[in-house]
């Protein structure tokens, strides 16, 4: 007998069913040859921590972590990167040896890595950007697009209030425009993001003029679902670069994979298809 030790990891959440990470997961195993698993858990709020801080006795390498659960997790853990405390989320936990609990936010990298596959021309300096929405996955492209050098930033949000919150956080480079004036600001952008949930199957369409898109804009929804929303439709008639959702849920998962089962993956078509089937 050998006292052999196949890693696990998992995504947790409450409904967790939909979630396309154990596809994506079971993809990448497979291609790289790792042994190992990978489960979809789902845990209700008030069982959070005792599942947390159960699953590295079971063996568990570390989880992501989906709606509802990213802002609860950071009490839960012992330790939190600069990056997860600014965005006020973690989507990914990991169980060091020494028994702390590590929680980051890669929801940005992710962000920026798909951009950077699949609209390779795209400059963080060539020009302002243009984000709709004020929610968590708000808060991830801003950090991010600060981080990487954008000087300018227009943001609005259907309800203002939570807009100018971003902005008190995130400082001077964030310009709030109101809801109703959200297609004016399209105009001189040389980057436009969708982090709402607008145009996603089940949810009303985004109902912003896009008649200022100017050819060349690169334009992103974080929507995958589906992956051409109207958006990233209109967008491509006018002439803009385009890059649907699916690309940043791909890239975000690369640090946990690497982390968990020792090889970093690459996102490629394969991928893509894999978690498309």
């Amino acid at each position: 007998m050998t006292d052999h030790h196949i890693p696990l990891a998992g995504v947790l959440g409450n409904p967790v069913a939909h979630s396309k990470s154990p596809r994506l997961f079971r993809h990448w195993l497979r291609k790289y040859g790792r042994e190992g698993y990978y489960l979809p858990i789902r845990v209700e709020e008030k069982n959070l921590e005792q599942v947390i801080r159960t699953l590295p006795a079971m063996g568990f390498a570390g989880v992501n972590v989906t709606i509802p659960h990213k802002v609860a997790v950071l009490d839960i853990a012992d330790l939190v990167t600069d990056r997860a405390t600014l965005i006020g989320a973690a989507n990914t936990l990991i169980f060091r040896r020494d028994g702390k609990i590590h929680a980051d936010n890669t929801d940005g990298y992710g962000f920026i890595a798909n951009l950077q596959q699949n609209a390779p021309g795209w400059k963080p300096d060539s020009g302002p950007a243009a984000v709709l929405g004020a929610g968590g996955a708000a808060r991830a492209v801003l950090s991010s697009l600060i981080e990487v050098g954008v000087k300018e930033i227009f943001l609005s949000n259907r309800t203002r209030p939570r807009a100018d919150a971003l902005k008190s956080e995130f400082g001077s480079r964030i310009t709030v425009i109101d809801w109703v004036q959200a297609g004016n600001m399209l105009e001189d952008c040389a980057t436009v993001v969708n982090t709402t949930s607008l145009g996603m199957k089940g949810q009303p369409e985004l109902r912003v003029p896009l008649d200022g898109l100017q050819r060349g804009t690169v334009v992103t929804d974080l929507v995958y679902t589906p992956l051409r929303t109207r958006l990233l439709r209109e967008a491509e008639e006018a002439g803009c670069v385009t890059v649907d959702g699916l690309g940043m849920l791909l890239h975000q998962a690369v640090p946990g994979f690497e982390r968990w089962f020792g090889v970093r993956p690459e996102v490629d078509v394969d991928t893509r298809a894999a978690v498309l089937k």
